[in-house]
């Protein structure tokens, strides 16, 4: 039950959005989306059906269950602002306008600063 997803209907080499893609794969394909994440949340704690939901042995499924619904309800539609900015952060990294730091090397120098052993 991971809400994230990838951006529907977008290609990769784009960084500009037009208003109809936008209109058609964020705002109505991604919100049909979220009505049937809703639906399936409401159709398990009506019919009984959350143990899957339980990650933890501590976990109350139900709780997780009850949790995911209300989550479910969230709009995930984000402006095309945002959107066309996202774009652009991700062709900037693929065509190499920004340097991309591996994650080992930044937790070896913050290990250094902090002086820790590994």
């Amino acid at each position: 039950m991971i809400f994230s997803r990838a951006l529907l209907g977008t290609d990769k080499k784009k960084t500009k959005l037009s208003w109809f893609e936008y209109i058609l794969f964020s705002c109505i394909q991604q919100g049909w989306m979220n009505c049937w994440y809703s639906f399936q949340n409401w159709a398990d704690l009506m019919g009984n059906n959350y143990s899957e939901y339980a990650l933890l042995k501590d976990d109350d499924p139900l709780d997780l269950c009850i949790l995911y619904f209300w989550d479910s309800l969230e709009d995930e539609i984000y402006p095309k602002l945002f959107l066309e900015s996202l774009l652009q952060m991700c062709d900037d990294i693929a065509t190499g306008k920004e340097e991309v730091i591996p994650m080992d090397d930044v937790m070896t120098e913050l290990k250094e600063l902090l002086g820790e052993e590994e």
